[in-house]
């Protein structure tokens, strides 16, 4: 954009203003002084470029004098009292800063208080140091003293500015102003005082208004000098003074017209950006408005959600109260029954009433068959009456120990109950996490993280391999399942599908308070079931250039003393043959899967699948005599690896080494995921290494497949013949190493 462009831009933008497209009313706060809330009078520009009232400013400095003097008579007088100091008044205002006992730098003479030269800025809270000048170095804001008359005069629109000549009641309503005579006129008496030939005729007349500032801006430093340049470094209008041997003397300056240009161009351009983003502003102010919206709905609903887990507490412990209390009720009932009952029992034990009194009548009798008859029956009674003496014993205990509670523990847990800190949510860890028929899902918390009582897993089943995660997504076999409570870092989810895409979750709680859930992380399971084996040491398996650790899950190859020895032979046209390791399982149906991991470092390493005839033909075959034109597998760099063959084998193996993985060149039985692989370039058909590896056996289908197991993208599949029992098939040649996967050897080691 040209200059007299940007000066037609600024220009239009101001005739909107002037016209009413931009009410003038609605920057208004833009107008109100920070610290008297009120429309600016008399504006002063602070260094840091905002703006505040003359008489603010005073008062301000005034009140930092005055709380200087407080604390420095309590610091001479120590244990005086201190006296609040009555506001000081706009003369005494005045004669102390024109006799610059508030404003020049220092210590005062004879005493421990300070000279006030330095105030807070009001809007950015900042220390402004006036210097030596103190008020009278800052600058008037005429601009905005003038956009603040404007403003007034938009509020009063309908009271007119009237003439200052005339006399009521004939008063006629003002057309100019004169900014010399500072005074306003109609159209008569601006002619009668103006007249044509005299000196007032070239006074600057203007609109009507109550507003009247000097015609140029003097310099504060020299007050008989105009500004007619800008430092660059201060930001701010000097005299040529300043320049010369004032305290702009070393700084940048530019002509004045230099300066308006440039920032009247600035800001032109600044208006106009953000006029054209209005648009967008709405925007993002209606965005703001939703958010606000929404956070009041989610927080009536969070208040909703709290009173009611907060009504069924209390009606728990209210449910719990009652029975409590029927339960102590009924049982001091039986006990009150069973006591009064044995009261009854020892009052009959008492001369002339029951029991006792009724021994005594049988006495009385004289008819011995019939005293006989009953006597004996009465002698069993009074006999249990007197051992009843002896060993006296309540029926019943009046303590109620059983009942009395302990809630120590559920007051601390009731008073620890925090509902401001929520927890941070933790992070799954991709590289740490394996999905089979089980999934290990293993998470991390931020390093500043709040303490955590507990974790909950979630997961669910997608729809396919290409659906993302969605919140929304609710149908069957697609909502969200909960692990139980998880107290460590990670958790195991079990009875997953197989080829089945899954995604993962996880938020923590503490004190009640669960933290927002985690990224959403979706893992694909293996096409078919996990196959579990170890590696075999006893088939085959070379003691002298392999080690496999106690675990058997591990097998290195290292290329030592044995390895040079052999090479010998290599001058004499034989070559050094594949060390090779089976699984320990055989496999004779089904579909299965099993992954491991390849060492980058490896020089040479061969993985897949083989029967148990080409093992054994492998394992009694004198390879150092036999020439790796005619064995397919020999790791022998002479043209096998490019044949192809038309007919099912029974085996399929592919190489991997130095960090890339070589793809079998295509044939009518083969096929791969990338369509390029499949043309007759070498290149091609070489991939970076997977960081792991899965392999899957059809046996009822005769085909075998390859995979990177972090993605399950299947990198080639190929015929196999399983006519025999397969075995999981792995060799080395050179400096290698495989191991196989936590959850292929899970279920064969023993933790």
């Amino acid at each position: 954009m040209s200059d007299s462009e940007d000066m037609t831009e600024f220009a239009s933008i101001v005739e909107r203003i002037e016209r009413g497209e931009v009410p003038i009313k609605n920057i208004e706060r833009e107008l109100i002084c920070p610290i008297c809330k009120e429309l600016f009078t008399h504006p002063l520009i602070l260094p840091c470029q905002h703006s505040v009232c003359h008489k603010c400013v005073k008062e301000l400095l005034m009140l930092n004098y005055e709380d200087s003097f407080d604390a420095g008579s309590e610091s001479s007088v120590p244990g005086s009292p201190r006296s609040r100091v009555p506001s000081p008044s706009m003369e005494r205002l005045d004669r102390l800063v024109r006799s610059g006992s508030i404003s020049s730098p220092g210590w005062r003479r004879g005493s421990v208080t300070p000279r006030v030269t330095a105030i807070p800025c009001p809007g950015c809270q900042h220390d402004i140091d006036l210097g030596e000048r103190g008020i009278s170095m800052l600058f008037r804001n005429f601009t905005l003293e003038s956009i603040v008359e404007r403003y007034r005069q938009a509020a009063r629109a309908a009271v007119a500015i009237m003439c200052n000549i005339c006399k009521p009641p004939n008063q006629q309503e003002a057309t100019k102003s004169c900014m010399d005579c500072k005074a306003s006129y109609c159209n008569e008496c601006f002619k009668l005082h103006h007249p044509w030939g005299t000196p007032k005729a070239q006074h600057e007349y203007v609109g009507p208004t109550t507003n009247f500032r000097p015609k140029v801006l003097m310099c504060p430093e020299h007050e008989m000098e105009k500004v007619n340049m800008y430092c660059e470094v201060c930001r701010r209008p000097v005299c040529h003074l300043c320049k010369l041997g004032g305290s702009h003397a070393n700084h940048k300056v530019t002509s004045m017209s230099s300066a308006y240009k440039i920032l009247k161009e600035k800001l032109a351009k600044s208006i106009h950006y953000l006029i054209s983003k209005e648009d967008q502003v709405r925007t993002q102010i209606t965005e703001l408005d939703r958010l606000i919206n929404q956070t009041e709905e989610n927080g009536q609903v969070a208040e909703r959600q709290a009173n009611e887990h907060f009504e069924r507490l209390f009606e728990t412990l209210q449910e719990r109260k009652s029975e409590m209390l029927r339960s102590i009720e009924q049982s001091r009932n039986r006990r009150i029954d069973q006591l009064k009952g044995q009261v009854e029992e020892y009052r009959g034990m008492l001369e002339n009433s029951g029991l006792v009194g009724y021994a005594q009548e049988v006495l009385k009798e004289t008819d011995q068959s019939c005293f006989v008859q009953t006597a004996k029956q009465l002698h069993v009674r009074i006999q249990k009456a007197t051992e009843s003496l002896k060993t006296f014993h309540p029926s019943a205990d009046p303590c109620f120990d059983e009942f009395v509670l302990d809630t120590s523990k559920e007051e601390t847990l009731l008073k620890e109950m925090c509902f401001g800190g929520v927890p941070d949510p933790p992070l799954i860890d991709f590289s740490q996490s394996r999905v089979y028929n089980e999934a290990s899902i293993c998470w991390r918390l931020p390093d500043d993280h709040l303490p955590t009582d507990h974790h909950v897993l979630e997961y669910r089943k997608l729809g396919g391999p290409s659906q993302p995660p969605s919140h929304e997504d609710t149908e069957d076999g697609c909502v969200w399942r909960a692990t139980d409570r998880v107290y460590g870092s990670s958790a195991v989810v079990q009875d997953l599908q197989p080829d089945s895409r899954y995604a993962f979750r996880v938020r923590s709680c503490r004190n009640s308070m669960f933290s927002p859930y985690s990224p959403e992380v979706s893992f694909h399971t293996p096409p078919a079931p996990v196959f579990s084996f170890l590696f075999s040491d006893k088939c085959g398996f070379s003691t002298e250039r392999l080690i496999l650790n106690n675990r058997r899950d591990t097998v290195e190859s290292v290329a030592g003393m044995a390895f040079l020895l052999a090479a010998e032979r290599v001058q004499m046209g034989s070559y050094l043959g594949l060390d090779y390791i089976i699984g320990d399982t055989g496999i004779s149906q089904g579909r299965h899967y099993w992954a491991f991991k390849v060492e980058p470092y490896s020089y040479m390493v061969k993985v897949g699948v083989a029967s148990d005839t080409k093992l054994i033909e492998w394992f009694h075959n004198p390879r150092d005599t036999s020439s790796p034109r005619y064995d397919h597998d020999s790791g022998h760099d002479s043209g096998s690896e490019d044949a192809c063959y038309e007919l099912s084998q029974p085996f399929t193996l592919i190489t991997l080494g130095m960090g890339k993985l070589f793809i079998p060149k295509a044939s009518s039985s083969s096929s791969v995921s990338n369509a390029n692989v499949s043309s007759g370039d070498p290149g091609n058909r070489v991939l970076p290494m997977p960081q792991r590896l899965g392999i899957c056996l059809d046996y009822d289908a005769h085909r075998v497949y390859f995979y990177d197991a972090d993605t399950m993208r299947c990198l080639f599949e190929r015929q196999v013949d399983c006519s025999g029992t397969m075995f999981p098939a792995f060799g080395l040649m050179g400096s290698g190493k495989v191991q196989l996967e936590e959850f292929i050897t899970a279920k064969k080691l023993t933790f």
